[in-house]
């Protein structure tokens, strides 16, 4: 069992948790909204888990030669090829059908925008992932699409701050992936020949400078005069995930989650206060 749940990568279904932040921020959560966001994150993460096997089908022989990556159920040969794709093709459609029972609709905004994560990481891992700064975006927009399919799913809009946010912070992480990628092996990735340390460096740190502006003006457009104690929170939280970044050879953010428990305790923390902030009656 532990082969397939290595195969779909389940440990990163955490990042589809970021579908709930409209539905918090809105005000809106609640026990029918709260099942609706449950269906989605079943839904999201298999679409999620489609796009992992599909990369790690087209890299098989590639991760065969990596020191870390050799290990993972497709290239140590745990799990066949052929078997591979017929769970994708099953996680995809059953990503479509949750999707369908949700919205009730075949055409509707949410399916929109998993066909439209679906495509971006298609071309990603056929070949865009070797362009530089396209390569980080197209890995920022998978985060910002989660968010907005959260939103589609309740109907509630997402602001133009908390977007902002979202892309900046986004942008962070995978800057900072890439920069621990080229440092310990910079014959990882083609597109690591095109980075160097002082780029990644100023535009990594730029986007943090900017996540926190933009998460303080989202902040002080809300109308609940708590949510501006949380910016503190907020920059404790990503302070802590620098200095483990600095002194680590990890540079992907879920592994970083997971590996520190202090880090893992400060978000879960940031998660009950803005709960309790939004759908738990401070004012």
């Amino acid at each position: 069992m532990k082969k397939y749940v290595d195969l779909i990568r389940v440990k990163h279904w955490i990042k589809n948790f970021l579908i709930f932040i409209p539905a918090v921020c809105a005000r809106v959560l609640n026990v029918n909204s709260f099942i609706t966001l449950l269906l989605g994150l079943i839904a999201f993460s298999f679409s999620s888990s489609f796009i992992y096997i599909i990369n790690d089908i087209r890299d098989i022989e590639k991760d065969k030669q990596h020191p870390r990556k050799k290990n993972r159920p497709l290239p140590s040969g745990k799990i066949k090829k052929s078997t591979a794709v017929i769970i994708a093709i099953i996680l995809l459609l059953a990503s479509l059908c949750i999707n369908f029972f949700i919205t009730k609709s075949v055409f509707s905004l949410s399916l929109a925008l998993i066909v439209s994560y679906i495509i971006v990481n298609l071309f990603y891992s056929f070949g865009l992932k070797n362009y530089a700064i396209i390569d980080i975006f197209l890995l920022a927009s998978g985060f910002i699409i989660r968010v907005y399919y959260g939103a589609a799913i309740v109907g509630v809009q997402v602001s133009n701050w908390l977007f902002l946010t979202i892309l900046s912070a986004s942008l962070f992480l995978g800057l900072g992936k890439r920069r621990k990628e080229l440092e310990n092996s910079k014959e990882s990735r083609t597109v690591l020949k095109e980075y160097n340390e002082e780029f990644l460096n100023k535009f990594q740190y730029l986007s943090l400078t900017l996540m926190i502006v933009f998460y303080s003006l989202w902040s002080l457009e809300q109308t609940n005069n708590y949510i501006v104690f949380t910016i503190p929170l907020i920059i404790i939280i990503f302070m802590k995930y620098c200095l483990i970044v600095e002194k680590s050879d990890e540079g992907d953010p879920t592994t970083i989650l997971y590996q520190d428990k202090l880090l893992l305790v400060l978000c879960f923390l940031y998660g009950i206060v803005m709960l309790l902030i939004f759908n738990g009656g401070i004012k």
